[in-house]
């Protein structure tokens, strides 16, 4: 039998995890990217314990985890820098299985990318989905510049205004505009050291992480008109926005580099699509299911659909059943989350000051009730298990926190 062929249109986190995947379990793979390199649009990316075991899977968790800045202690303030609630990051790794970890997207993604032969990846080239092919039928077309290209498996992986999937589901409207947008920067390290913090003000939030070199992520969100723009650099609108709330963000406004704040709209996909397949090409990450970045799940997502896809697709399988089981599996668990992403997002677009005291009071009373109640928004996601049988190695220079990952069959052996 020849090498079945794989096709993955995008070459974002999720596509990349899955053609690694779909490589190691003997596909041909072949990464097609419009952009003219890997270089990622984006910043910082925090991956969760759910996200660093589907890694484990392809085999590059322990490096990541190795080169990321692990969360410590810090929380949630107010814009004069009053702690609305603190984190305990000791019962968020017990709790989860890991801590959270923050690393530069662009390693994140060299490092994906390393999984997969250099001649798989071919960059400077935009793609459309010709036809999607029928399972135990004909093959799915894609078109390049050089010519069609037929594949076995077509995985649409564009992003959050995908083409491929308007062609598979050319009746469904897509995402939305959520109501706010969006600011990431990287900077030097600050002068002064600070505990990682969320600041949730009226109707806008600052974030300030650290990462593992010594520089900063900071990103912030604004409720705004969708496509509005600042007439000449986005730090003059952060500094209008965010430049009399507490240290250190003026000073990380500041240190931003003239042309180096990244700023998006934020779209969701509230209505889910009918499935996540048709024909021979299944749809992952942001085509699939674009949520609000208030959980940070969104790639975290991604790299799940990617390792689920894989699992279900065996080279000599079954393409529509595999195809089918990948939509069961996925569709209604990043439904509930792209929910609560948006039920999140909508207490950040807070903005009347009787609404935002109340908000601000009711967090404070949870975190003093105890840890346990704020972790559990993250129930059910963070402690997410692939469906393969992994195991990370312990780190040395990690915090006490179970890196191990076991199946339930594990569990019954151990018993």
């Amino acid at each position: 039998m020849d090498t079945p062929r794989a096709v993955v249109i995008g070459s974002g986190i999720g596509g990349l995890t899955a053609a690694v995947a779909l490589h190691r379990s003997g596909w041909q793979v072949t990464v097609l990217e419009r952009a003219g390199s890997l270089e990622p649009i984006g910043a910082g990316i925090s991956l969760a314990p759910n996200a660093q075991r589907a890694l484990d899977v392809i085999g590059i968790g322990d490096e990541i985890r190795s080169l990321a800045a692990w969360q410590g202690e810090g929380g949630m303030r107010s814009p004069d820098g009053r702690w609305l609630s603190r984190t305990d990051s000791a019962a968020a790794a017990e709790r989860f299985g890991g801590p959270l970890v923050l690393l530069h997207r662009a390693t994140l993604i060299d490092r994906i990318a390393d999984g997969l032969p250099g001649s798989a990846i071919r960059t400077g080239c935009p793609a459309t989905l010709v036809d999607p092919g029928v399972a135990g039928g004909r093959p799915a077309v894609i078109g390049t510049p050089d010519g069609n290209i037929e594949a076995e498996l077509v995985i649409g992986a564009d992003g959050i205004h995908s083409a491929v999937r308007r062609t598979l589901f050319p009746d469904h409207p897509g995402p939305a505009y959520a109501g706010f947008t969006t600011w990431r920067v990287i900077v030097p390290a600050a002068g002064e050291p600070f505990a990682p913090h969320e600041t949730w003000g009226r109707g806008a939030l600052w974030g300030s992480q650290p990462l593992k070199d010594g520089r900063i992520y900071a990103y912030g969100a604004a409720v705004a008109p969708a496509g509005e723009r600042a007439a000449d650099d986005e730090r003059a609108e952060l500094r209008r926005r965010f430049g009399d709330w507490h240290r250190p963000i003026p000073g990380i406004i500041s240190a931003a580099e003239p042309g180096g704040v990244l700023r998006n709209d934020v779209h969701q996909m509230t209505e889910p699509l009918p499935a996540f397949h048709r024909g021979r090409t299944a749809l992952l990450g942001d085509a699939a299911h674009a949520m609000a970045p208030t959980l940070g799940q969104g790639g975290n997502q991604a790299i799940e659909d990617g390792i689920v896809l894989a699992h279900h697709m065996a080279p000599d399988g079954d393409l529509g059943a595999g195809l089918a089981a990948y939509t069961a599996d996925r569709l209604p668990r990043t439904r509930a989350i792209v929910r609560k992403a948006e039920q999140v997002s909508r207490l950040m677009r807070l903005s009347g000051p009787a609404s935002v005291a109340v908000r601000d009071f009711m967090m404070s009373t949870v975190a003093r009730l105890g840890p346990g109640l704020v972790l559990r928004t993250f129930d059910g996601i963070a402690d997410w298990q692939p469906p393969q049988q992994t195991y990370a190695a312990r780190t040395t220079d990690a915090p006490a926190a179970p890196q191990r990952t076991h199946t339930d069959e594990d569990r019954d052996v151990r018993r």
